[in-house]
């Protein structure tokens, strides 16, 4: 997802977690929005199915799970380089 939606999104780096985002959670972002009472194409993000009210605790589980991961590599990396 993140090859071939991150560069629909109008954010390089929104672009690529978002698509990310939509794939390991097989849903679908982006898309027709308003924000702030205009409309904008943001880009269709991902194949999988419409967000429903339960991503929101799955998304927030990978948004944990990739922190965690995160930082084990940076304290790993950094008892490397020591």
């Amino acid at each position: 997802m993140v090859r071939r939606d991150a560069d629909q999104h109008p954010s390089p780096n929104a672009g690529v977690v978002e698509a990310a985002f939509a794939g390991a959670l097989d849903i679908r972002l982006g898309g027709r929005n308003r924000y702030s009472g205009a409309i904008e194409d943001r880009g269709t993000l991902g194949d999988g199915r419409t967000v429903q009210i339960a991503d929101i605790a799955r998304a927030s589980r990978l948004a944990g799970a990739v922190s965690i991961s995160a930082l084990m590599v940076a304290v790993l990396l950094r008892g490397w380089r020591s």
